[in-house]
């Protein structure tokens, strides 16, 4: 469960949130743009209609989260792992998402345009209706297991 000091720190738009435990907590419409989540444990958290314009989520953890509706327009994604989410209309426009693990994720209606998702894995997400218009795809799984091909 969130610490009750990262928790407080978080909904007073502390952009300091490194390795923040803010496992299950509930930070709907958060103001959280260029924070600083890396490493940071959001296993579970309520983020739908978050802010997180250019956050660094470098290597979080926000498997089992509610990003409904996320906005996390050049945020840093590197190497997260967001796998069981829902990330159903999300905005990742321009992201640095290389290495994320998206396993089992809802990310229908998703933005990835000009996002970078290289080596990320998107094995059995769905995807339906999300626009991946210039997204640079190299090397990443996907949703049927196997490697994305260019044409």
């Amino acid at each position: 469960m969130a610490s009750e000091s990262d928790l407080k720190r978080a909904k007073a738009g502390d952009k300091n949130l490194h390795r923040a435990d803010l496992s299950g907590a509930d930070l709907r419409g958060a103001q959280l743009i260029g924070a600083d989540l890396s490493g940071a444990d959001l296993n579970d958290a309520n983020l739908r209609g978050a802010d997180l314009r250019g956050a660094d989520l470098n290597d979080a953890e926000p498997t089992g989260a509610d990003l409904r509706g996320a906005d996390l327009r050049g945020a840093d994604l590197r190497g997260a792992r967001v796998s069981v989410s829902n990330l159903l209309g999300a905005d990742f426009r321009g992201a640095d998402l290389t290495e994320a693990f998206f396993a089992m994720s809802d990310l229908r209606g998703a933005d990835f345009r000009g996002a970078y998702l290289c080596d990320a894995d998107l094995s059995a997400t769905d995807l339906s209706g999300a626009d991946l218009t210039g997204a640079d795809l190299t090397d990443a799984t996907m949703p049927n297991g196997e490697k994305y091909k260019a044409k």
